[in-house]
C-alpha cells in the first residue's frame, strides 16, 4: 500500500484510461507486506487502492482485469486473507478475481450515479501463454498447461486484445469484454455475459466497504471529475 500510495501521489498529470493488470495466479500461501493474502492483496486490493487514489485525475475509464474463474468464486467477507480457514489457492485465486469483477460493476455504479463521465470496464483475456502460470504451486497444474497450452491457447498478444477493447471500445459501464472462441478461451473480443455469482449488487457494497478498511483509502470525496 505504501508503494501504490507513494506513485499515485507522485502523479500530477490527466490519465486517460487506467488498466488494472497485475496479478499472479494460484501460489502456495503467502502475505504481502501489509499481510494481505497473496493474490487477493496483489490481484484485488492493490488495483482498488490504486484506482481510488487515481481516479480524480482519470478522464475516460477504468478497466480492471478479472479471470472467467471468478464463475466458482466466492468471497468471504470475515475471511479474504484465510486467517482462520483452510488455505486453497484455485479458491483464493476465484475469490481475488471475482472480487475485481464487483468492484468494477460497483465502481460503474457509483460513478453513474454522480454523474460523472468516466466509465468502468472490465476485461478477462481467456486463456493466454505468458508467465502467469509459473506462479502455480501445483506441480500437474503446470504440466498440464504445458500439454494444453500450445493447442487451445492463444499468445500474449491475443489475450491483451480483450483489455484493448475494453479500453478503446464505446460501451457502459460495467461491461466485461472477453474472447468470443470456444469457451471464452480465445478469440477476438466480444461483450461477455456476467455470472449471476457477480450480480450481488449489495455483497458488491459490502465488499466496496471492506475494502476501503483495508487499505486504509479514503472514499468520502467525490470519486471523479464530472
Amino acid at each position: 500500500m505504501s508503494s501504490i500510495k507513494q506513485f499515485a501521489d507522485s502523479r500530477t498529470e490527466p490519465i486517460d484510461v487506467l488498466i488494472n493488470n497485475a496479478g499472479i495466479m494460484m501460489p502456495p500461501l503467502g502475505r504481502t507486506e501489509d499481510g494481505f493474502e497473496t493474490q487477493f492483496g496483489v490481484n484485488y486490493l492493490g488495483h482498488f487502492a490504486l484506482t481510488m487514489r487515481l481516479l480524480p485525475l482519470i478522464r475516460d475509464r477504468v478497466v480492471t482485469v478479472t479471470s472467467d474463474y471468478y464463475r466458482s468464486g466466492s468471497i468471504d467477507l470475515d475471511d479474504p486473507n484465510y486467517d482462520r480457514r483452510r488455505f486453497n489457492s484455485g479458491k483464493a485465486y476465484s475469490q481475488s478475481k471475482l472480487a475485481d469483477l464487483m468492484f468494477a460493476r460497483e465502481l460503474g455504479r457509483r460513478l453513474t450515479g454522480t454523474g460523472s463521465r468516466v466509465r468502468s470496464l472490465s476485461a478477462h483475456p481467456g486463456y493466454a501463454r505468458t508467465s502467469l502460470t509459473s506462479h502455480v504451486g501445483s506441480v500437474a497444474f503446470r504440466d498440464i498447461d504445458k500439454v494444453l497450452g500450445p493447442v487451445i491457447a492463444q499468445d500474449a498478444a491475443g489475450g491483451a486484445r480483450s483489455l484493448i477493447a475494453a479500453a478503446v471500445s464505446d460501451l457502459p459501464s460495467g461491461t466485461l469484454v472477453g474472447p468470443g472462441g470456444l469457451f471464452h478461451l480465445k478469440g477476438n473480443p466480444v461483450v461477455a455475459p456476467v455470472a449471476k455469482v457477480a450480480l450481488d449488487e449489495h455483497m458488491a457494497r459490502k465488499l466496496w466497504m471492506l475494502s476501503a478498511e483495508m487499505t486504509r483509502v479514503p472514499i468520502n470525496a467525490p470519486l471523479a471529475a464530472s
